[in-house]
């Protein structure tokens, strides 16, 4: 029903009063725009990092300088390129984004928002994570070069050495730095996982003893038992363990400003195409990422998505991806990039061959359609 007021009759006023309330409600939602905009957030972003060719040049220490340097061994000549992805965090505990860039990365496909404890743990520092992040790196460089190595048919020794004992700890007195390890409560370790192995028989036996065979790098050996301490719920001996290698030539990867396990695999397949005849990739743009071992698997790493985003960018059109991550490849593959699932470092370079040849290549591994 209408209204119409006589021709001398003010008319109501409740659409002023609803104009002021809907001024009101608009300054209000500037205002909460505006305090959410300064506000931090307990959020970080993932976006798409600078791409590295593995076959060319990167800024080190202020020049263009080969990532991968061969010494005492035959190179032969590439083409194209193998690269490897970063992905660029935007935050830290200090400085973390506000909420209006982490509404805008909701919506952006190549980016992603993430809690800020899956970068940086309560209680673990930003040099903290920065110093695990180059121990990491340098351990997958060490890991590649022994997979592309072996995956020649050479052998690589290696061993399980003390890098550090902590003062006052349970192995201070009984272990020195430089002192090989070479068992464990009978378990043999030799090979780049058996640091792993050392980990877990500690912490499969808990409070008991640990029984350790050593070796100064010599002949002499010696068994010392060491009981652990227990820390937070976890059982340490004191020290930090790492991989000695024995290389039959010398291979010198660099590469600045990058931190983490993710490259192994692309610089196991950059060592190989260096040191064999002919292109791996047939010339073609090829990107990846994955952790390798020392015997050549291929293992999961974080931030997939934004790193397809940043391959499709740098113009590859075949993308090698671990296939413990297919879950979060499956219907998030940006256009123009075909990407091959694989596990091994031996099944990689299979799938290049065969995308090289040209042949077979519709029944390579791939992770499954969405």
């Amino acid at each position: 029903m209408a209204y119409f007021a006589a021709p001398d009759t003010p008319r109501p006023a409740p659409r002023r009063r609803r104009g002021w309330i809907g001024l009101a409600f608009l300054g209000a939602a500037v205002i909460i725009g505006i305090v959410l905009s300064l506000l931090p957030a307990p959020y970080l972003i993932e976006q798409p990092g600078p791409v590295f060719n593995t076959l060319g040049t990167n800024p080190y220490d202020g020049k263009a300088t080969p990532l991968i340097t061969v010494d005492g061994h035959q190179t032969y000549a590439t083409s194209g390129s193998l690269d490897l992805l970063t992905v660029s965090v935007v935050g830290d505990q200090t400085q973390r984004p506000n909420w209006a860039e982490l509404v805008r990365a909701w919506f952006d496909p190549s980016r992603a928002v993430i809690p800020i404890d899956e970068i940086y743990p309560t209680g673990i520092s930003n040099k903290q994570v920065d110093e695990q992040n180059t121990v990491d790196m340098e351990q997958s460089q060490k890991s590649a070069v022994t997979a592309a190595l072996a995956h020649e048919g050479y052998k690589v020794g290696t061993a399980v050495t003390v890098s550090t004992v902590e003062k006052g700890s349970p192995a201070d007195g009984k272990l020195e730095k430089g002192d090989v390890i070479t068992a464990i409560d009978g378990t043999t370790l030799s090979t780049n996982s058996d640091v792993d192995t050392l980990r877990a028989v500690i912490a499969k036996n808990g409070a008991a003893p640990a029984r350790l065979t050593v070796s100064d790098g010599g002949s002499a050996t010696k068994t010392v038992t060491i009981t652990p301490q227990e820390v937070q719920g976890t059982y340490l001996l004191g020290i930090a363990a790492s991989v000695k290698y024995d290389f039959p030539f010398t291979v010198t990867l660099k590469l600045a400003d990058v931190g983490g396990p993710s490259a192994g695999m692309m610089f196991a397949l950059g060592v190989i195409d260096k040191t064999t005849p002919g292109a791996l990739n047939g010339g073609k743009k090829v990107a990846g990422t994955g952790t390798i071992t020392a015997s050549g698997v291929v293992g999961a790493i974080g931030g997939i998505r934004q790193k397809m985003y940043g391959a499709r960018e740098a113009g590859a059109t075949v993308f090698l991806a671990p296939k413990s991550n297919c879950n979060e490849v499956t219907g998030h593959i940006p256009s123009g990039l075909r990407v091959y699932a694989t596990t091994s470092l031996d099944q990689s370079v299979k799938i290049l061959d065969t995308v090289t040849s040209g042949k077979g290549v519709s029944q390579l591994p791939t992770c499954p359609v969405d």
